[in-house]
């Protein structure tokens, strides 16, 4: 018998990977104090949680993945807007801090992101689905704009150099 806590416990590094770059953006703006950081950081993550809950499948880690998207294009994702209600920040405020075309997919096994509609997708966490144990990890920011995938294929790693 097994004594998993539930489909909750699975998302936990990928919500954690979401919730670290949407918080980074914010964090870069320099607009938000460290104390209301938390406070975003942690009312997304039980949004993010509460929202997948019903719809996070392992098995077939693209299932739902429509569902699962985190997107701003021209108009904010409502899961951030109730997010950044908790510090009071308006949607003004967040269509200035956050790019005003941005996706971010949340998928078991694997996060990433595409600024604007032409852009790059950059992997921000990704773990095997034989062992979810075993991953990249979260990357850091430095590392963030250091390795980026020119598309959803996991064949071609781009390094930049200064």
């Amino acid at each position: 018998m097994s004594h998993r806590r539930g489909p909750r416990q699975d998302m936990v590094p990928e919500i954690a990977a979401a919730v670290g770059f949407v918080s980074g953006l914010l964090r870069t703006r320099g607009c938000v104090s460290e104390q209301q950081l938390q406070v975003f950081s942690g009312a997304l993550r039980e949004a993010l949680a509460e929202h997948y809950k019903h719809h996070w499948f392992p098995e077939k880690p693209s299932k739902g993945s429509g569902y699962r998207c985190i997107r701003i294009n021209h108009k904010m994702d409502p899961i951030i807007s109730k997010a950044a209600s908790h510090i009071g920040l308006s949607l003004s405020q967040l269509y200035q801090l956050l790019p005003s075309e941005l996706t971010l997919w949340v998928d078991p096994y694997e996060v990433s992101y595409r600024i604007g509609e032409d852009g790059s997708i950059c992997v921000l966490y990704e773990a095997t689905a034989t062992k979810p144990g075993s991953s990249c990890g979260v990357l850091t920011c430095k590392n963030q704009l250091m390795l980026g995938r020119t598309s959803p294929s996991k064949n071609y790693i781009m390094t930049v150099s200064s």
